[in-house]
């Protein structure tokens, strides 16, 4: 094909206990792919929340086509049911938006410490064979159209930790390492007896607060 339909795949929200983890996939054809190197598309991380919030209306606005996905805390969660691991479940939601977008050319960070074994399981689950995958750690800083995909994934996230915000008053960034976080979760599990509606259960800040404020557990046990 002599314009193929570029992808790039990325997410957002893989770490915090607060909040959904977005995964986002998007597409520009390659002749359109100079529109990204004008607009100094990058990682997210390396962009501002104002810049990065533009962008992504931009991106959205003139791209070929995208797709993202939100799990919930609960989705999350249920994957210790189901036996399957946060890169297996990640891998399964990549395999839904590419089926859908069915892109050429792939870009995606690779949630595997394996790069090439995570490309490979994507490329085995998918509905048709694309001509090219491109599977690599820190894949939004070194392409572009990866760096697309982790803003939009960004800001639609971030979007949704503002609304819960707005409800639940200042939860932080959601992340454990935010003194915020840690302390509003501290306090509702010790008024609320249970965690918020909006927290994963599974992860170890979760379990370890419950612990100490519910079950009486000694920090001492911990270590």
């Amino acid at each position: 094909m002599c314009d193929p339909l570029i992808c790039g795949l990325d997410e957002a929200g893989r770490g915090p206990v607060f909040g959904p983890m977005i995964l986002c996939g998007i597409c520009f054809r390659k002749s359109k792919l100079h529109y990204l190197i004008e607009n100094d598309v990058k990682d997210s991380k390396r962009v501002s929340p104002k810049r990065r919030a533009k962008l992504s209306k931009l991106l959205k606005q003139n791209c070929h086509s995208f797709k993202s996905i939100e799990l919930t805390p609960q989705e999350i969660d249920q994957r210790k049911e189901k036996n399957i691991s946060l890169n297996q479940l990640e891998l399964i939601k990549f395999v839904e938006i590419v089926n859908e977008l069915k892109p050429e050319h792939i870009f995606i960070d690779a949630a595997d410490i394996d790069e090439i074994r995570f490309g490979n399981n994507l490329k085995t689950k998918l509905k048709y064979n694309p001509e090219k995958i491109i599977s690599k750690h820190k894949a939004d800083d070194i392409y572009p159209i990866v760096g697309a995909a982790s803003i939009i994934a960004k800001v639609e996230r971030d979007e949704i930790i503002e609304k819960l915000k707005e409800k639940y008053g200042n939860i932080g960034s959601g992340y454990p390492s935010d003194e915020r976080t840690i302390r509003f979760l501290r306090e509702w599990i010790r008024e609320k007896r249970s965690p918020p509606i909006f927290a994963r259960l599974t992860w170890k800040t979760t379990k370890f607060i419950l612990d100490t404020e519910i079950n009486n557990k000694k920090i001492t046990q911990y270590f």
